[in-house]
C-alpha cells in the first residue's frame, strides 16, 4: 500500500479512537442528567429538560462510538461462521461487506448534511415544551456518520492489505 494510505489509516485510527474513548464517558453523563430527572420530580420540581437531553446524550453516545466500535470489531457480527474462516476469507467478506456500508454510509451523510443545513437555516427547534434548537444534535450526528465513513475506508484499506500479504499495522 502506499505510504498516504497508511498515513491516512493511522490517523483515521488514531483519531477515532480518542473519539470513541471520549464518547464512551457520555452515558455517564445521561445518567446523572436521568438521576436528576428522578430527584427533582420525587421532590416536586420536575424539569422540562432533562428527558430530551438524556435522549440527545445517547444520541451522541453511540453515534461518536459507532467508529470506534467499528475499529475494535465490538459491533455486532453473525460469527456463526465468521470465526471458523481463515484470515484471507474474511477479509475477502470483510471488503464485500465495507464496500456496501460505504455507499450506505455515503447516502447517511448526504442526508445528515442536508438536515443539519436545513436546521442551522431554518433555526429548526424540537416540538416540545422545552423546544431546543436541533442543530447541535444533527452536527454531532452527521460528525459521526462521518467518521464511521473514514474508519469504514480505513477497514478497506486494511482488507485490501490483507488479502494483498501486506498488513497495514
Amino acid at each position: 500500500m502506499p505510504d498516504f494510505i497508511k498515513s491516512y489509516v493511522r490517523f483515521v485510527d488514531r483519531f477515532n479512537r480518542r473519539v470513541g474513548l471520549f464518547a464512551m464517558y457520555l452515558i455517564f453523563a445521561m445518567f446523572a442528567i436521568l438521576l436528576y430527572s428522578s430527584l427533582s420530580k420525587a421532590f416536586r420540581l420536575p424539569a422540562n429538560w432533562t428527558l430530551e437531553s438524556a435522549q440527545f446524550t445517547m444520541a451522541a453516545y453511540y453515534m461518536l462510538g459507532g467508529a470506534f466500535a467499528m475499529q475494535t470489531g465490538d459491533h455486532v457480527r453473525m460469527d456463526l461462521f465468521y470465526g471458523t474462516w481463515s484470515v484471507r476469507k474474511r477479509a475477502i467478506f470483510d471488503t464485500v461487506t465495507a464496500v456496501a456500508l460505504i455507499v450506505f454510509l455515503g447516502f447517511m451523510l448526504y442526508g445528515g448534511i442536508a438536515s443539519t443545513v436545513y436546521a442551522i437555516q431554518f433555526k429548526e427547534k424540537s416540538f416540545t415544551a422545552w423546544a431546543p434548537y436541533m442543530a447541535p444534535i444533527k452536527i454531532i450526528m452527521t460528525f459521526g456518520v462521518l467518521m464511521m465513513l473514514a474508519q469504514a475506508l480505513s477497514s478497506l484499506f486494511k482488507d485490501i492489505a490483507e488479502l494483498r500479504g501486506r498488513p497495514i499495522t
